[in-house]
């Protein structure tokens, strides 16, 4: 039988070794999907198309490799386009296929037409649409090149018409269609890095997602230099919580020790970052920055040398050029720092805390403690984020996704679906406000059809907490009638959907009700009633915010009475 444009395609997916095609199927993706049943590749079929692409995402997040989703014409497009922005924000590399009419309704103001390459244009590296069974060979290939060269989205529009039709040829130089390989720092800036070190009494090295890997590196060098390690949140799983190196976090995912670390030290190594929130940076004073991607050099804080390189390579290189160092002050005085507030954390997530409240910190730090050593945390978006990345403490096995770029509320459950694909036995947990997991439930269905043994856990708080404390910051009254809402009972609707629900609203209840979730087969979704009013820690507080909060909550106190 004579091969289709279609199968071209799905064949060279199989060839570089995709295994999923998240989608939800329509008229035009037709031809797609024949052509993917007699294929080793598995099709996911979603709830949403938003779902497709947050699966895809969360699967290239993880591993690298390019994923792919599909959504069909019009409407379906336009659902796969929100999605797509956690591939585009946090650089992974995904295919994003959308259907389209055939060609003989272009330009007709046919049923369901957008023009596609214009939709994907802000979302996507490469975008083009296939017009012939001649050139789809030739673009198929570049559009992968695409996604792994620049690690992003790459999109195809596929006519109907041209998928299904006879294909012209194969795609040459399959090969090719793979990530992009590590690349060292060249011998000048090696020696440059060593001479800025050795010159610096105090130096912080601060970790992000490019320095998965690298752990062996880091460990090494922090001995050698005294140097504490902190995180990005990105880069929080790469080495254990208790590693006695790893100091932590910065910003509001972070802790008072690495602020006060990162602002006096002599020299700040920022490795594999581009760490957004400049606050928390030095305003002055040398920063090191080295990262594969060039154009994320000195844009974040004022930066004395920028290395395009990747990190554990050009680690490896300087290990041999720096002198250790003997003064150990600095270390000390940021290892004492860091366990006062580890005792903190500990004593606000304690469950007994309270006799007859949940404080969402003992959620995050009961799921932690419970979960197994390589499971996978997916973080949603919010002030759940808080309270997981803060709380949960890392065994180095583990893996911890999220929106962290793109920050979009109700996108953790469609990665979680994504990640779980890759392997049903691998225990996959995503930590979800109820805001954000009200958006896509949906995707629960998905996961309970194709067998995707997720565990959700939802910071039931009846609103959205973040709002409440980004209105208050700039001195602002919570709008409630915005922020607050019903919700579903989640243990029903867990049922309803063919998974299973736990339930917990006193402390005495959760450890139990979370590690029967976690132990059961199949998806399930435990629904954690918590505090409304907890406070986030601030590691730090300019005096204006300050003011801003407690200007708020006067106002709300006087709504609370006046009822104006």
């Amino acid at each position: 039988m004579s091969q289709t444009v279609a199968d071209v395609l799905v064949g060279v997916l199989e060839q570089i070794g995709v295994k999923h095609i998240f989608a939800l199927i329509g008229d035009s993706l037709n031809p797609l999907a024949d052509a993917v049943r007699r294929s080793n590749i598995e099709w996911i079929g979603v709830r949403h198309e938003e779902g497709a692409a947050l699966a895809a995402s969360g699967q290239a997040k993880l591993t690298g490799r390019l994923a792919v989703c599909a959504g069909t014409t019009g409407p379906g497009s336009t659902h796969l386009v929100a999605g797509l922005y956690e591939a585009s924000r946090d650089h992974a590399p995904v295919l994003a296929l959308s259907g389209d009419m055939p060609r003989k309704m272009h330009g007709t103001d046919f049923i369901q037409t957008t023009e596609p390459d214009l939709l994907f244009r802000d979302v996507s590296l490469y975008t083009e649409t296939v017009s012939s069974a001649a050139q789809a060979p030739a673009v198929i290939h570049q559009a992968i090149s695409a996604a792994y060269a620049g690690r992003g989205v790459a999109h195809l529009t596929l006519p109907q018409d041209v998928i299904e039709a006879k294909a012209d040829g194969a795609v040459s130089s399959v090969a090719t269609l793979k990530p992009r390989p590590e690349i060292a720092a060249s011998a000048e800036d090696v020696a440059d890095i060593a001479r800025r070190i050795d010159a610096a009494g105090s130096v912080v090295i601060m970790c992000g997602d490019g320095c998965h890997r690298a752990e062996d590196e880091l460990r090494t060098l922090s001995d050698r230099l005294k140097a504490p390690l902190v995180h990005s949140v990105k880069g929080k799983d790469i080495l254990p919580y208790d590693d006695p190196r790893w100091m932590g976090g910065i910003g509001m995912i972070g802790t008072k020790a690495v602020y006060n670390a990162v602002m006096q030290c002599d020299l700040l190594l920022m490795l594999g970052t581009d760490y957004p929130y400049s606050e928390f940076l030095p305003y002055k004073g040398s920063v090191i920055q080295v990262d594969d991607r060039a154009r994320v050099l000195g844009r974040r804080a004022p930066t004395a040398l920028g290395v395009v390189a990747s990190v554990r390579p050009t680690l490896k290189l300087l290990l041999s050029k720096v002198a250790a160092k003997t003064d150990g002050k600095f270390w000390d005085r940021t290892v004492k720092e860091r366990q006062k507030w580890d005792e903190m954390l500990d004593k606000q997530s304690d469950p007994a805390r309270s006799m007859d409240r949940i404080h969402p910190q003992a959620v995050a730090r009961a799921v932690s403690d419970l979960a197994k050593r390589d499971a996978v945390f997916v973080l949603d978006t919010g002030l759940n984020t808080l309270w997981s990345a803060n709380w949960i403490r890392q065994s180095g096995g583990q893996r911890i996704i999220g929106s962290f770029n793109n920050a979009a509320v109700g996108t953790a459950l469609g990665q979680a679906n994504g990640i779980q694909s890759l392997d049903r036995s691998r225990q996959v947990i995503a930590l979800c406000g109820d805001g954000g997991f009200n958006m896509l439930m949906c995707e629960f269905l998905t996961a309970v059809q194709h067998k995707l043994p997720v565990k959700v856990i939802v910071y039931n708080n009846s609103a959205f907490g973040l709002i409440t404390f980004e209105a208050e910051g700039i001195g602002l009254p919570a709008y409630n009638k915005g922020i607050k809402f019903p919700n579903p009972d989640f243990c029903e609707l867990a049922r309803a959907c063919g998974g299973r629900g736990f339930r917990a609203t006193k402390p005495g209840e959760l450890h139990a009700e979370i590690n029967e979730a976690l132990n059961v087969d199949g998806p399930a979704i435990v629904d954690c009633v918590v505090a409304a009013d907890e406070m986030p820690n601030f590691p730090h507080l300019e005096l204006d915010k300050i003011g801003h909060y407690a200007m708020a909550k006067i106002k709300e106190a006087v709504l609370a009475v006046t009822g104006s």
